[in-house]
């Protein structure tokens, strides 16, 4: 019980923050070209993939409801093609929150089966709240779910979505552009920081391992990687940060076979102080980080 609190408050205080800071300052919308048709977005929240396709957009995530007036206005200024295909990594307000405004007869809401379950209770509370009506809410919903994989075509280019079990969540979803080379991690992957693995919704630390391992096996060294969060990153970042949560592992399954408890790995900077100047300072600090990490792994 003492665990699935303190699992709750990280949760409500991760959600909380991102919306405050979305309330209290105006938000730049920043594009970075990744090759000649596709870019990554980032302003607040979760970052945004955008390939551009023969005829039509396929979009990845789509941050919070406020900032889609001025994420539509960037997106028009990459291409006036029509947006066709809205794609959900997984179900948190920071990559979801703007479906509604961008769904539409003409667009598809696309994502795993779980992430339409975890959207549609969350906005039922709303609704019973009448803080949304009944068209905003049934516009917050994918229209196309999967199970394990889906894969698109546009033109030459051939999308492969496929889903990662457990990791951040129970709905995750990476997406790879196959002849761009192009991979859209969400938040299976927080590039430069400590990761927010949220155990509430599915996730675990064997799982969010697990999901590196298998993108490695896919992607090479010319690979550009557009993770959840943070910088655009690579292979070799990547790798690096795979032995970075091996490590941070098996240093809480130590402390766990020791008898050590949870407030004593809280208060154990050892564990993780190999890399807490460098990864450290985000939301996620060191000790919400071990609390995670022995809360998954006990």
């Amino acid at each position: 019980m003492k665990f699935l609190k303190i699992l709750l408050t990280l949760n409500f205080l991760f959600l909380g923050f991102l919306k405050l800071q979305g309330q209290n300052k105006k938000v730049e919308i920043k594009t970075e070209k990744l090759t000649d048709n596709i870019y990554m977005i980032t302003g607040q929240g979760g970052n945004i993939g955008v390939f551009i396709g023969e005829e039509k957009l396929f979009m990845i995530d789509d941050q919070f409801d406020h900032l889609s007036e001025q994420l539509k206005e960037c997106i028009s200024k990459l291409s006036n093609k029509p947006l066709s295909i809205l794609f959900n990594t997984h179900m948190h307000g920071d990559h979801t929150g703007g479906n509604a405004n961008f769904n539409s007869d003409k667009v598809t809401l696309v994502a795993h089966d779980n992430v339409r379950k975890r959207v549609k209770t969350n906005n039922l509370e709303k609704l019973r709240e009448k803080k949304i009506d009944t068209n905003y809410f049934t516009r917050m919903l994918p229209e196309i779910t999967f199970s394990n994989d889906i894969t698109f075509y546009d033109g030459d280019e051939t999308i492969m979505a496929f889903h990662v079990h457990n990791a951040h969540t129970d709905g995750d979803a990476i997406v790879y552009f196959m002849n761009n080379n192009v991979l859209h991690m969400g938040d299976t992957y927080f590039s430069k920081r400590y990761p927010f693995i949220d155990l509430k919704s599915g996730g675990s630390v064997d799982g969010y391992i697990d999901a590196h391992k298998k993108v490695l096996l896919l992607i090479n060294d010319e690979t550009k990687i557009i993770p959840g969060h943070g910088k655009s990153s690579d292979k070799k970042e990547l790798q690096e940060y795979v032995l970075m949560l091996e490590d941070l592992k098996a240093n809480t399954l130590k402390a766990i076979a020791e008898g050590k408890s949870l407030e004593e790995v809280q208060n154990s900077k050892t564990i993780s102080s190999k890399y807490d100047a460098t990864h450290g300072n985000g939301f996620i600090n060191p000790e919400k980080l071990r609390t995670t990490f022995y809360t998954s792994l006990k």
